[in-house]
């Protein structure tokens, strides 16, 4: 079925009056997408998808980790975590702290992605890890720090391209070997992160719709990829503000390969590339 303007507000209001999640303010366009997937995947019309929503709390809960993607990948756009190893993390090398928030981090693969920079940089020690998303299924995952090796083998040439290549330098090469970050086990199909990444995050469950700073701290660097995409321009707005309140003076945020800051909150950072510096 294709998904009217009036089968998504019937949707998003069922869903605002019988849960704690509202989606009034995410980009139609893909909810609309996600709205017909979750319909075709459960088999169901719209008729029944709301009723189900209005009985059935623990159904609502699936529904919601169905309409929120995740999409994710270790060193995902080699192109940005170059930038953040030549530009932006040196930046922070003489912090006594530096506190680090991925938010909207999926199944945690930027988070040790992140982790295996900034110990190849001799800062990792020093670093404070957050990572939030809204749902549950994906943080427990990222806890977990197992992922599925076929499936991922291009993680392998990220992490080259990130770690062991030098983009401003051809000749230099580190040979930096994946044992030291996660175990690939080819019978069982798993890479899996080593305990000393595993151990290091706080993960919480976040809505950035609606809450604010859960984890109490300001932040030198927030991630937030690939998220704001699925939201409208008012409610982008709501999370630059968040975002903004919630950095240092001359704090990073690093938004998405398609995604970008418009309208007011333009002025209160200074770009560089998909980074943005608070003034």
């Amino acid at each position: 079925m294709v998904i009217s303007d009036q089968d998504l507000q019937f949707f998003i209001t069922a869903l605002k009056n019988s849960s704690k999640y509202d989606f009034s303010e995410y980009s139609d366009k893909s909810l609309k997408r996600r709205l017909q997937k979750v319909l075709s995947d459960f088999n169901l019309d719209l008729a029944g998808l709301i009723s189900s929503i209005k009985t059935n709390a623990e159904f609502t809960e699936r529904i919601v980790k169905e309409i929120t993607v995740n999409t994710t990948e270790l060193f995902r756009d080699p192109q940005i975590w170059h930038m953040l190893r030549s530009s932006i993390l040196p930046r922070f090398k003489n912090n006594k702290n530096i506190n680090i928030w991925h938010a909207g981090c999926s199944t945690g693969q930027e988070v040790y992605s992140m982790m295996i920079l900034l110990n190849e940089m001799g800062l990792l020690e020093k670093a404070k890890i957050f990572a939030s998303d809204l749902n549950t299924d994906v943080l427990e995952a990222a806890k977990k720090g197992e992922y599925k090796y076929r499936f991922n083998i291009g993680y392998l040439d990220n992490f080259d391209k990130v770690i062991k290549q030098n983009p401003l330098n051809y000749e230099e090469f580190n040979d930096v070997p994946y044992e030291n970050y996660f175990t690939i086990d080819k019978a069982r199909d798993t890479i899996t992160m080593k305990k000393h990444l595993t151990e290091k995050p706080i993960f919480r469950k976040h809505d950035l719709v609606k809450d604010g700073n859960l984890f109490f701290a300001k932040f030198d660097l927030v991630l937030c990829r690939n998220v704001i995409i699925y939201f409208n321009y008012t409610l982008q707005n709501k999370v630059f503000d968040l975002f903004f309140e919630n950095l240092y003076n001359k704090g990073v945020l690093v938004l998405g390969m398609h995604e970008t800051i418009l309208g007011p909150w333009a002025n209160k950072f200074e770009k560089m590339g998909q980074s943005y510096i608070k003034k």
